[in-house]
């Protein structure tokens, strides 16, 4: 049953403004977490912190993915707030956001502050002030995301196409945000913007990462302030709602309804009264085909992901430019992670424009789960062509020796590895926008919230990643796929090939669901066969 009024509150689109300007809030959330990637390492390094604490940080990500956003999407959808139901949690959560930042960029002055020896290698207390802020940013962007996409959803009423649009633009705007991210953390002088950003405790990484915050929060508010004010959203009145469902319709039709109404309102006090896990569990056994068919279709989807997101500029400073990290090959490693980042801007650059094209392409193509589909297809090709770049270095390299040359790759080989890097935004568009929007179509249709149906789907994407905080686990994966593969590890030298060519086959078998067993979408005028999720 539905929880609120997604029904009747949102059963006309709003206007493709209003949609924009709650999508743009992706933007900001996107800026800082490409902060994040682009000026981490050296930030973290200066505060000196111990290896160990490494996966307990990283652990944040799928954790409060795990729990925030189900917990956020159930909540916000009974919520009763006279503001709507969506905007209060996003508006909590861009105040954590801003809080987050200012503990993560200001950590090094904090510490110092509260008793950080300079000298030390490890600052404690500057280390503990870093560790909370990212969780909270971690916490804060679920809890934004999750209610963000649910609002868009809501704003799109049962319209798929609607649906489809604010997604796209959704995932746009996330490739804005990277690109405005990598841009200001290449810029080394930023600094110099607030002057009073480099202190005896912060050094210039340091200084250049608290400014391009300053700049984040600056520009989280507009987007936020300005999408909160233009989208009004009616309080939430199951009453009022299920009410107005049963206009217009014939006697016979509305005694059927009505039953069905009393049925579903003693479901709803049940759903209010019972714990949130208990929804949650209730919400997997009460889940339809098609959203088990999608659960199944994005958790390959990410498996492949997986593996590539977390070493793409590792594989660039390893395998494409021979370099190692620390030892004599350290700055060749550099220079290939420098290359990477590269790399990663030309991948959203495609991701932006891939994002206002996957509409267009859905209707030249016959429907979005074909789209999806090539778009798996199009990621296991890359990633196996991983594999031919990494030989292709590695020739080179040989080549370079026995001639004395420099041990840099040469043109061709970047080209190469760039091109690999900017033909994944196309896909990774289609993973950023058409599993969530499929999710809301198959919800409306069914009659389930919004924003637990989005929770339950971020399940899937989650689980994935939990392999990525645990290098153990990641060694162990490593292995899994030589031991598997036989002699496959030593064709493909180690190193990062394994997992890669792992998520290869993982996007193909996603690919293969997609078109095979992934449900088509019916139109919301075609009666629905089950009231489940």
């Amino acid at each position: 049953m539905e929880p609120a009024s997604e029904a009747a509150q949102h059963r006309r689109p709003s206007p493709l403004r209003k949609i924009i300007a709650v999508a743009s809030i992706a933007a900001g959330v996107q800026f800082g977490w490409a902060l994040q990637l682009s000026l981490l390492t050296p930030y973290v390094q200066l505060l000196g912190v111990p290896h160990t604490w490494a996966s307990f940080i990283w652990l944040c990500g799928p954790v409060s993915g795990m729990i925030i956003q189900p917990l956020v999407g159930y909540y916000s959808d009974h919520c009763t707030s006279r503001w709507g139901r969506r905007r209060p949690f996003i508006i909590a959560g861009t105040v954590l956001v801003i809080l987050a930042v200012i503990l993560i960029g200001f950590a090094a002055d904090i510490g110092r502050a509260a008793g950080d020896h300079p000298e030390k290698k490890t600052k404690v207390r500057a280390v503990v002030v870093f560790v909370v802020g990212f969780w909270v940013l971690d916490v804060a962007n679920n809890m934004m995301q999750g209610p963000c996409r649910a609002l868009l959803a809501d704003m799109s009423g049962h319209n798929q196409k609607k649906t489809r649009t604010a997604n796209a633009y959704f995932s746009f705007f996330m490739a804005v945000g990277n690109v405005l991210g990598y841009a200001a953390g290449s810029y080394s002088d930023i600094h110099k913007v607030f002057p009073f950003a480099k202190t005896k405790a912060c050094d210039v990484y340091c200084a250049n990462l608290k400014s391009c915050f300053i700049f984040a929060i600056i520009l989280l508010i507009i987007l936020t302030s300005t999408a909160v004010v233009l989208v009004k959203e009616r309080p939430h009145s199951p009453t009022q709602n299920q009410q107005s469902e049963t206009k217009g319709e014939d006697e016979k039709k509305k005694q059927k309804e009505q039953q069905q109404q009393e049925d579903d309102d003693e479901e709803d006090g049940e759903e209010i009264s019972s714990p949130f896990f208990g929804q949650i569990f209730s919400a997997f056994g009460n889940l339809s085909r098609p959203m088990w068919m999608l659960i199944l279709v994005t958790s390959l989807n990410w498996l492949a992901w997986f593996g590539f997101l977390l070493f793409d500029t590792d594989w660039m400073g390893k395998e494409i430019y021979g370099g190692t990290v620390g030892g004599d090959n350290s700055n060749l490693y550099d220079k290939g992670v420098h290359a990477g980042s590269l790399g990663l801007m030309l991948n959203s650059v495609v991701l932006g424009l891939m994002s206002l094209a996957i509409e267009p392409t859905a209707r030249w193509m016959g429907g979005v789960k074909r789209v999806w589909g090539v778009g798996n297809f199009i990621l296991a090709i890359c990633l196996a062509l991983t594999v031919a770049a990494t030989k292709m270095a590695k020739s080179h390299r040989h080549e370079a020796a026995a001639a004395g040359r420099s041990m840099l790759p040469s043109a061709e080989v970047k080209i190469f590895a760039w091109a690999i890097f900017a033909i994944l935004g196309i896909p990774q568009a289609i993973t950023y926008s058409i599993p969530f929007a499929l999710a809301s179509i198959y919800s409306s249709s069914s009659g389930a919230g919004q924003g637990l149906s989005l929770g339950v789907l971020n399940l899937a994407i989650v689980l994935p990643q939990m392999v990525e905080v645990f290098p153990n686990l990641t060694n162990s994966l490593k292995m899994l796929v030589s031991v598997v593969s036989g002699p496959v590890d030593k064709l493909f030298g180690g190193g990062n090939l394994p997992v890669f060519v792992a998520g290869a086959i993982a996007a193909a078998a996603s690919g293969i669901f997609a078109f095979t067993v992934l449900p088509t979408p019916v139109p919301h005028h075609s009666p629905s066969p089950s009231n489940k999720l």
